[in-house]
């Protein structure tokens, strides 16, 4: 499964991890190792007329108002979310 949101398009970032060591030698500088801030990822399923549909969705966006509106059946589920998202977008 790609870890990618099939509402957002939401994947992992890259950043650094930085540990601060408090001296002032080069020698004993901050070591910085890249590392990747993963997407808070869940399954979530939505009953719809035609049947049950499971996403994989962030957090961030199940907190949206838009997407509680299609949970709570006020709007339909868009075709697009109905498909599985991969990294090549």
């Amino acid at each position: 499964m790609a870890k990618v949101c099939q509402v957002s398009g939401k994947r992992a970032n890259h950043a650094k991890h930085i540990r601060h060591r408090h001296s002032g030698q080069w020698k004993f500088r901050a070591p910085k190792k890249n590392r990747t801030q993963d997407v808070n990822l869940q399954r979530v399923t939505i009953n719809t007329p035609s049947g049950r549909v499971r996403l994989v969705v962030a957090t961030s966006v199940i907190k949206s108002a838009e997407f509680s509106a299609v949970v709570c059946g006020l709007k339909p589920v868009p075709k697009a979310w109905r498909q599985k998202v991969g990294y090549d977008l």
